[in-house]
């Protein structure tokens, strides 16, 4: 089996230090509005940076309808330490993705050099996502490829719906650019069970996901070997309290994760 991958788990402001502390500390996905409304919030990833985990900023169109400005985006990732900043996307549209991306990029390069930018790869068919990840791995500015979950059903040869198919792709035709930094964006429809095949790329630098946060807080568990089953599930920002009887369910679901990616991370109050 090849090299890890490094898990990055999303839960709600009040619960980092008891579900997205690392030990040790390794990568996290930051919401930039969230660092610049939420002292706590940045205070804890700032601690995280200072011990060593590279910090990713999302620049907030998933959650705010649009992208925060050039900016803002610049200040969140300075005031984590941020090593990265992840450019606007839209979903299932490769054209409308490379113009959002390619903008931004001139607009946060306009501001400052001091960050990898990361592109995330949408299209609607298989020779857009082609011609999409062509233009991303011959522009300059981007140094870093994230490749989104795939949540519905779909053919298993897509490459636009079926994330596994599409690094297999990679991978057998040489096409994966040594220069860039290759990142999974969310776990999808077969959950941690897709990481172990993903593991068979070494390229392969992180994945992020709520869902273990998400399924444990209602009480589901993540079986070390399936079948996963994800029901109709809440948006992190909107799961409320956790009882705290959940809470030991939630860790061993973080530790399938990581075991599946082969991950040797531990939160810091379970080690």
């Amino acid at each position: 089996m090849a090299k890890s991958i490094d898990v990055s788990v999303i839960a709600p402001p009040d619960y980092l230090d008891a579900f997205v502390a690392q030990e040790p500390a390794s990568v996290h996905h930051v919401a930039a509005q969230r660092v610049l409304t939420d002292a706590t919030y940045r205070a804890f990833f700032h601690r995280e940076a200072q011990r060593g985990a590279a910090i990713i900023v999302d620049n907030g169109v998933f959650e705010l309808g649009q992208a925060l400005p050039a900016a803002d985006l610049i200040a969140a990732a300075r005031a984590v330490e941020a090593h990265e900043i992840i450019l606007p996307d839209v979903m299932r549209d490769g054209a409308a993705t490379i113009k959002a991306s390619d903008e931004a990029a001139s607009d946060i390069r306009d501001l400052s050099d001091e960050f990898r930018l990361c592109v995330v790869l949408h299209a609607a068919d298989d020779d857009e996502w082609l011609r999409c990840y062509d233009h991303f791995v011959s522009s300059d500015y981007v140094g870093a490829i994230a490749l989104p979950a795939s949540r519905r059903p779909a053919p298993e040869d897509q490459l636009c719906r079926t994330r596994w198919t599409a690094t297999r792709y990679l991978e057998d035709r040489g096409m994966v650019e040594d220069r860039i930094v290759y990142r999974l964006l969310g776990l999808g429809r077969t959950g941690h069970l897709e990481l172990v095949e993903q593991r068979e790329h070494e390229w392969i630098a992180s994945v992020d996901g709520a869902a273990p946060v998400i399924l444990g807080a209602m009480g589901i568990a993540m079986l070390p070997n399936g079948p996963y089953e994800k029901p109709p599930t809440p948006r992190i920002e909107n799961l409320g309290p956790i009882p705290e009887e959940r809470f030991d369910l939630i860790r061993r679901n973080i530790a399938v994760v990581r075991e599946a990616a082969g991950s040797s991370v531990r939160i810091p109050e379970a080690v």
